[in-house]
């Protein structure tokens, strides 16, 4: 749920994030990186398995309702992730953190964990898209089941499995290997450790007074919110920047950081649009998770490539999750696999700055209600224009990204054969 502009290279003012701003600067940072959905199972699907969430059948977060229509409730056993191929060609393969593409009500849930997809490892992954709490015992009504014994009062679930993250890396420092650190952070429920939490009060204390509300009032009774200035979550943002500067230290120490490619995403925007108080704010962008609009999916997303990508690079290519399975094969000199990411095109010439992809557009499928008022859509983004079709009444709206990021200036009415163009394309 970390949106596009909860990160100090992304223009925050209020959230903290030193150590993924270095990242930034030591990489390629994406201003216009996308994830494949607005809500997170059918994004991971896309990372792991290469290919968009419509052809894979998880079109919405696994445990979500099926109205108006059914989805694929887990990852099929059939897909080559990309764990197992980077497995068949002996890497270490671990995965921390949240999964959530397994079956919640199946008895045979654990045949869909992380560790039968390709992983040797998995701690923390089950089918559930949220932790209880982020304190141990990590357990309120239910517990996760798949974190290793061990912990004390007031560990903190992102420093957790930062832990056991920096375990793998030291088991592992003399073979290849891929440690795929999914955060549960900053996903509700918004917890974070006392001591960020009166820090950011402080300094929420100290912003500048405003006229400008809040929460402004759209889509029906749907509060959206205007500021950044969330205590918890911000606290929440910054556990999770320290565990990327943890990692980065990790690498140093083992003398591998040179050899290390790291990739940062999200899977889909921030939390911004519900009934109740939202915990961050996605503008310039409009709207949130759940929605189509830019701040439902543009996401924030760096890669660090030592001695292949130019530090300090930004790239404005519209590039998005499905990419990462074939960037990620090249990356390792392995063969490419057309028939599995069949909707993935390799990064490895933008980040190597010798051309554009050869792609014509990006295309969303998101055929469900959500709870930040979000109705069925689907969505193409070709060069700067994108067009969002609304399946209730089949009406479309166009906007051009290069000069209205905010999506304020619907151009369906005055481009009528631009609009004919991608809505034939999607």
């Amino acid at each position: 749920d970390m949106g596009w502009k909860d990160l100090g290279c992304y223009g925050s003012t209020f959230y903290e994030t030193p150590n993924i701003d270095r990242l930034a600067g030591e990489g390629m940072r994406f201003t216009d990186a996308y994830a494949a959905c607005p809500v997170c199972s059918p994004t991971r699907a896309s990372i792991v398995a290469g290919k968009y969430p419509a052809r894979l059948g998880i079109t919405q977060w696994i445990g979500g309702p099926n109205e108006p229509t059914s989805y694929r409730h887990y990852l099929p056993l059939e897909e080559v992730t990309i764990a197992e191929a980077l497995k068949e060609a002996g890497y270490a393969t671990g995965f921390v953190g949240k999964w959530h593409l397994a079956p919640p009500d199946e008895a045979n849930v654990t045949d869909f964990y992380p560790d039968h997809q390709g992983f040797d490892v998995n701690i923390g992954g089950d089918s559930s898209g949220s932790p209880p709490t982020y304190f141990w015992p990590y357990e309120k009504k239910r517990r996760l089941e798949t974190l290793p014994p061990g912990g004390q009062e007031g560990e903190y679930l992102t420093d957790r499995l930062t832990d056991e993250s920096l375990k793998f890396l030291e088991a592992n420092k003399n073979r290849p290997f891929l440690l795929y650190l999914s955060h549960y952070a900053v996903h509700m429920p918004i917890e974070a450790k006392p001591a960020l939490i009166e820090k950011y009060e402080a300094k929420a204390g100290k912003l500048p007074r405003t006229e400008e509300p809040k929460f402004v009032t759209m889509y029906g009774r749907y509060k959206t919110r205007q500021t950044q200035d969330n205590p918890v979550y911000a606290g929440m943002v910054q556990s999770v920047d320290e565990s990327v500067g943890r990692v980065l230290k990790k690498l140093d120490e083992l003398g591998v950081a040179d050899d290390t490619a790291i990739i940062f995403m999200s899977d889909n925007g921030g939390l911004s649009t519900v009934p109740r108080d939202a915990p961050t704010c996605n503008l310039p962008l409009r709207a949130g998770k759940g929605w189509l609009y830019e701040g439902g999916i543009r996401e924030p997303m760096i890669i660090k490539w030592p001695g292949e990508v130019q530090p300090g690079s930004v790239c404005s290519e519209p590039v998005t999750s499905t990419d990462f399975y074939p960037t990620m094969l090249q990356m390792a000199g392995l063969p490419s696999r057309p028939k599995q990411h069949v909707d993935g095109v390799s990064l490895v010439p933008l980040l190597k700055g010798e051309g554009e992809l050869e792609r014509q557009a990006i295309y969303w499928h998101y055929p469900h209600y959500h709870g930040s008022g979000s109705k069925p859509s689907g969505a193409v983004r070709a060069g700067d224009y994108k067009l969002i079709e609304w399946y209730e009444d089949n009406s479309v709206e166009l906007y051009n990204l290069k000069d209205d990021i905010g999506e304020q200036h619907d151009l369906a009415g005055r481009m009528p054969d631009k609009a004919a163009e991608l809505r034939g394309l999607l």
